[in-house]
Formats: structure tokens, sequence, C-alpha cells
């Protein structure tokens, strides 16, 4: 089987290494060109690029797929790319660019999506961080065929994983990574015997993961302690939730829910010790902050933060 492959980020790049190890034929890689990053601000290849210029593996980076959209010129290259791969299938995982009717359809299997959810649920850009800002118990990784709407094809293959209380986003994104990898694997080589089954998404049950926006970062402390502490953990590693406090822009990584009541204004910090950083929130709940960054420092236990940037009860952080 000749498996073309579309996907930018490291969750990307896991699917692609083990497709590569599966022994696939793997004639072309579609991925996001080149951007800057790093102090420098250089010019930097995605993972997906850097892994299929390292085995070899023919790569395409079109600006956009669509024939009459700003760029066409980069979409004809890239049919004609395609075109001569002659895929029998495209595997996308985290791409970042639509996918038009016209790649839809060229591949003789059609175009399969590594999702990060247990769809209807979490259709959109950010399933991982929803999943755990919205407190969900458990996740997974649906296989689906794809078709011309926003991560609504038939689904092949669903496996479910739990959400622990600790878990970030970028704990949950590596072993999802692991899974997607594992179970495209199984879905190609079912389909190769006919084994696939595709099962309509059900209508109930359909929520959208919007992408995570930088002003989304900033936490607002009148809202209940348990609701800051999963933005915290679903915010990480990107954007990272923020607080002001001194007029230091400070990034919190990690924290818990307390029980008892504090009353005094949110944001107001209540107790400091080895342990953390007691602050109040909203509905009179009470947040310990456990780990901090300062800004050009490194993330740190609260009571070594508090060594360089002392806190004390009465004190507030603003938002």
């Amino acid at each position: 089987m000749r498996v073309a492959f579309a996907g930018t980020p490291v969750f990307a790049q896991v699917a692609l290494e083990r497709l590569h190890a599966a022994g696939f034929a793997l004639p072309l890689v579609l991925t996001q060109p080149d951007r800057p990053a790093g102090r420098g601000m250089k010019l930097q290849p995605s993972p997906v690029k850097a892994f299929a210029q390292a085995h070899g593996i023919p790569v395409a980076q079109p600006r956009s797929l669509r024939l009459d959209g700003k760029f066409p010129e980069d979409a004809e290259a890239a049919r004609a790319a395609l075109l001569e791969a002659a895929p029998d299938v495209l595997v996308v995982a985290a791409y970042g660019l639509i996918l038009p009717q016209w790649v839809l359809d060229l591949p003789r299997l059609g175009c399969l999506n590594i999702h990060a959810s247990l769809l209807p649920r979490w259709r959109g850009a950010a399933p991982i961080h929803r999943a755990i800002e919205a407190g969900d118990a458990e996740t997974g990784v649906t296989i689906m065929q794809m078709d011309a709407g926003l991560d609504t094809g038939d689904m092949l293959l669903r496996e479910r994983v739990a959400i622990s209380p600790q878990d970030s986003t970028a704990t949950l994104h590596d072993r999802l990574a692991v899974l997607g990898g594992r179970m495209v694997v199984e879905a190609l080589e079912l389909g190769a015997c006919g084994g696939l089954k595709p099962v309509p998404q059900p209508t109930e049950g359909v929520t959208y993961a919007h992408k995570i926006e930088k002003g989304e970062a900033a936490i607002d402390w009148t809202l209940p302690a348990d609701v800051i502490e999963r933005r915290i953990r679903a915010f990480d590693p990107f954007p990272g939730a923020t607080a002001q406090a001194a007029g230091e822009t400070i990034k919190v990584w990690r924290a818990n829910a307390l029980p008892g009541r504090a009353s005094v204004e949110p944001g107001t910090v209540v107790a400091v010790d080895a342990r953390g950083i007691g602050v109040a929130c909203g509905g009179q709940t009470r947040l310990e902050i456990t780990e901090l960054q300062r800004p050009g420092g490194k993330r740190l236990p609260a009571a070594d933060f508090l060594r360089g940037f002392p806190l004390e009860p009465g004190q507030r952080f603003d938002r």
C-alpha cells in the first residue's frame, strides 16, 4: 500500500514514524512551510519534515491546497506531486490546512484522519486542551474517514484513554500520539484486507474544540478554583496560564484546588508556605499554586520561586 502523509507537529511525526517502521511505502509527505522559531527566529522545519528528510521521503510544503485560493501555484504543485506519488491512501494528522475536495477524492482509498478525541466530542483544532479544560474523565483517538465537513466523517477505529487529575495537555498529548500511531497502522492493515467497518458519527454529543488563543492565558480569579486548575493543566505547554504580580507576568504551571473557603477578594494571597501559594478564587474557593515561572526564568517549585520572588498573605494577583 502506498501511503502519502500530511501532518506538521510532533503529534503527526509520531504517526509518520510508526508508518515508516511498519514498512509502508511513503512516496510523499505534505507539511506546513518552515516557520521562524528560537531566539534568532530562523526558519525551522516542522518535526514531520525533519523526519521525512532524514529518511529520504519526498516533501511538499504548499501554503494552500485550494486551486482557486490565494496561492494557486502551491496547490497546483502539490497536486502534481500527489499525482506522481499515486497514493492508495492519504493519512492526515494535525496538518493545519483544509483539504479541498480534489485532495479527498485523489487517493483510491480516500483520506484517513488521526483525531485526538472520541468523536463526535471535540471536533476541531484543540481537542486535547478542551477535554482537560472541560473536566472530561476520558478522551481517546478516532481514526476517521475524512469528508468535506469539519471532523464529520465516518469512524473507522476508536479507542478510549482515561484523563488523570494530574494530566496536562503535554502529558496527554504524548500518550495520544503513541496511540494514534498504533491505531493508524492497524487501520491500514485492516483496510488492506477489507476489514474496516465505517460507522457514522452520532448526531448527539457534538462539541467543538476551538483553537487556543493567547488571550485565554490570563487567569480569571473570579472563576472557581477547580475551573482555574483545569485551565492551568489545559494550557500547559501552550500558551501557559499567566498571572500579574508586582508588575511581572508570572506563568503558573501547576496548582491544586483546596478544600475550605476564602472570604477575601479573588486573587488575594491567603497563605504562603513551602508547599505552595494559596490564592482566593471565585465562589470563596481556594487554589494552591505549586509551580511558577518568572519571565526569562525556569519553572520552579513554589518554595524555590518564593526565594527570589517573595509573596505575603494579603497581596493580590491582578488579572
